[in-house]
């Protein structure tokens, strides 16, 4: 059969032009880190669960691990600063004559001063704002957790009823059975993700104490909810711990 060329306008041409492999490749991302005064580093993770990782998400990823770094190392970096010339003047005092160097007695009075504001972090008045936005951010994941255990509950009991109904046509209950057994797996994923809130709480719990307010629990589930009534005792169990949440923090967390 002959072959027959079609003149295409030179936009039209450019168009189904394919462009070079090369052109196409997805890059690497540039692996990153940041190291660490006391020594090793932070490095960058690939977060694949937000698509095909690139240098800006490289970038946020550490963002992220390097935020909170340097918020926990104020007091610290306040503390060492006192410790330096505190050294030096302790040393000197060792020596016959008693000789401590007038440079770290001149330091010393303005690292302490600086450091007087960690002093307060161990008081009710200083941890009670933090103690309570922690609690708001457990108490939001646990109503997203809320929301999605009651949905797969409706769905569940919704199955449980058209499977009963289901009987003598094996095709209708062997795609019913899979929805049901999807729903299962769907639950299982959920509980898993009530350890770490778990771990959580036992962890601001002494904190919560020192800000004078009572210590709360959440008991992770031995296992997933295979049915509509242990899925309504898991949402009783976890809308418990909200409203005791509520509770504590005076219902400032709102929904």
């Amino acid at each position: 059969m002959p072959t027959i060329d079609i003149p295409l306008k030179p936009d039209l041409q450019k168009a189904f032009d394919l462009k070079p492999c090369e052109a196409l490749k997805v890059p690497s991302p540039k692996p990153l880190k940041v190291q660490l005064p006391s020594g090793g580093s932070l490095q960058a993770f690939n977060d694949i669960s937000k698509g095909i990782p690139n240098d800006c998400s490289m970038s946020f990823n550490l963002l992220l691990q390097v935020a909170p770094l340097l918020a926990s190392m104020d007091c610290l970096l306040k503390i060492l600063k006192v410790l330096k010339p505190l050294v030096e003047i302790v040393t000197g005092l060792t020596k016959v004559p008693p000789k401590p160097p007038a440079d770290a007695l001149a330091e010393l009075p303005g690292a302490i001063e600086a450091l007087v504001p960690c002093f307060l972090i161990p008081t009710p008045a200083s941890l009670l704002p933090f103690v309570k936005d922690i609690l708001c951010l457990i108490r939001a994941v646990l109503k997203c957790l809320l929301q999605q255990f009651k949905s797969l509950r409706d769905l569940m009991q919704g199955l449980s009823l058209r499977l009963e109904a289901a009987q003598g046509n094996d095709d209708l209950l062997a795609t019913l059975q899979c929805a049901q057994d999807n729903a299962a797996s769907s639950a299982n994923n959920l509980t898993q993700a009530i350890e770490p809130i778990t771990v959580l709480l036992g962890l601001v719990s002494p904190v919560m104490e020192m800000a004078g307010l009572p210590s709360l629990e959440l008991k992770a589930p031995g296992a997933s909810p295979t049915d509509v009534a242990a899925m309504d005792e898991l949402v009783n169990t976890l809308q418990a711990v909200v409203d005791a949440i509520d509770d504590v923090t005076g219902g400032i967390c709102g929904d």
